[in-house]
């Protein structure tokens, strides 16, 4: 439905509102193209200068990435995330392994200890997308699969602020994961979960903390030891 035509400032802030959510809906998700500009405007009914400057308004905020020739690309979910994102984006990847290691490691000791019957059915799920996108040979597919199943797992300790610290890491965290998985998938870059969920299940908490801390680390050729892809 095209949106009402109040004052200019005020239209671009409610079109910035209507993109925005939907990238924070998942109606748009991270790597993903968003419409056209001309496809915006007859959307929302607006003019093209309007949704230039929404666009514009959200790279700058680092939710979006405008790459000439090829489109604009939804990069993170949140302001704080756009932040985390270019932060990071050039730190040592040993350092994110590590930090990755440590939010889920708690994490997952919490989910033990507060997971419901409806956290585990989501975890089953998630870890079936996963096995299937391993099996399906598409990199990008199990990097997705891997994430999400993960940020389920933080999800599972029911603490609303260390899921969303984990969720703006997002995109780091992704960025990893594709750098270390690699363009192919191959048997040494893999790491079973289901050890990990059966302990959230069995709510033994050390053994579920050991589990989502347990990355083995591993060497390629002139790089430092760093850990297993998926863990």
């Amino acid at each position: 439905m095209p949106l009402s035509h109040p004052r200019r400032s005020a239209l671009s802030e409610q079109v910035i509102a209507a993109l925005r959510n939907q990238i924070t809906s998942g109606e748009w998700p991270v790597g993903s193209r968003i419409p056209t500009e001309p496809e915006l405007v007859e959307q929302l009914g607006v003019a093209r200068n309007t949704v230039r400057e929404a666009v514009r308004a959200l790279a700058h905020n680092g939710l979006l990435d405008i790459r000439q020739g090829s489109g604009t690309f939804v990069v993170a979910t949140s302001e704080l995330a756009g932040v985390m994102h270019r932060r990071f984006a050039d730190a040592d990847p040993r350092h994110i392994a590590e930090l990755r290691s440590a939010l889920e490691s708690s994490a997952a000791k919490l989910a033990a200890e507060r997971r419901t019957e409806k956290d585990l059915k989501q975890l089953d799920a998630l870890l079936a997308r996963r096995e299937e996108a391993w099996a399906s040979g598409d990199a990008e597919s199990f990097v997705s699969a891997d994430a999400t199943f993960h940020l389920a797992v933080v999800a599972a300790s029911h603490n609303d602020v260390v899921t969303a610290v984990y969720a703006d890491l997002g995109e780091v965290l992704r960025d990893w994961l594709r750098d270390d998985v690699g363009a192919e998938l191959t048997p040494e870059t893999y790491m079973d979960h289901t050890r990990l969920v059966d302990a959230i299940r069995a709510g033994d908490a050390q053994s579920a903390a050991a589990e989502a801390a347990g990355y083995p680390f591993h060497c390629r050729p002139g790089e430092v030891s760093r850990p297993a892809a998926g863990g």
